[in-house]
């Protein structure tokens, strides 16, 4: 796993500075001082906790555990003004990004949110003042069609479960930032193997709640709470595992 740090924590500095909300104001999500800040969800205290997603270097992310937390992402982070491009094998279970993003005054999709097939093709370019999170919604093995090259882009590897190849990928073993739901046993032992976890955080990561998630980065464990509010349940609906 990368070692640059994604997760903001009060006491510390790094790419995105700190930024911290109540839970109540999550579904008004506006950008940080640098766009890198985004909000993920409130830890243990009810402090609301956010991730480097969105940063000066190239970054590579994974989510395991469904389409909910990976959708979430991307309509936050479209919220800071960031350019979303899916790729995905399911296209209709990305429109709601679409949808959420609007039309031009001639009906057509704003393109702040785009859905393409899943093979190569040319990316937007990606900048401080437009930053690109590019999803790549591959199944549980992915192929590395899009790897972050460039400042301010983040690819986001969609995994459905953990798969025993998975662990040979760069995908997972190059991450930047993890965010896992609730495994059952088997795979959460193929987590420790990845990730080099100790026996207790296998043991967590089967006795989470389906609102709860872990993220690590930069040797970082940290549970966390999700968080939404009406606007976004208004788009997603309540927040669940699985797809």
């Amino acid at each position: 796993m990368s070692r640059t740090r994604t997760i903001d924590t009060p006491g510390n500095s790094g790419a995105a500075p700190q930024f911290l909300v109540t839970p109540e104001t999550l579904d008004a999500v506006s950008p940080s001082g640098d766009r890198g800040g985004m909000v993920i969800g409130s830890d243990p205290t009810g402090k609301a906790v956010a991730a480097s997603i969105l940063r000066p270097q190239p970054t590579r992310m994974v989510t395991v555990g469904g389409l909910y937390l990976a959708r979430q992402i991307a309509l936050r982070a479209m919220a800071t003004g960031a350019w979303v491009v899916v790729a995905t094998g399911r296209p209709a279970a990305w429109k709601v990004l679409e949808r959420a993003a609007g039309q031009t005054p001639d009906g057509k999709p704003v393109p702040l949110a785009q859905i393409r097939r899943l093979s190569p093709f040319d990316l937007p370019r990606a900048s401080e003042d437009a930053p690109l999170l590019v999803i790549h919604d591959g199944g549980a093995v992915p192929q590395e069609l899009f790897p972050p090259r460039a400042a301010w882009q983040t690819t986001m590897y969609v995994l459905p479960y953990l798969h025993p190849q998975v662990g040979s990928g760069t995908a997972a073993n190059a991450a930047d930032l993890v965010l896992l739901q609730r495994l059952p046993l088997n795979q959460a032992q193929l987590a420790q193997r990845i990730w080099f976890l100790q026996p207790p955080q296998v043991q967590q990561l089967t006795q989470l709640k389906d609102d709860t998630i872990i993220a690590l980065g930069n040797m970082a464990w940290a549970p966390i709470q999700l968080v939404t509010r009406e606007k976004e349940q208004a788009i997603l609906g309540p927040i669940r595992r699985g797809d």
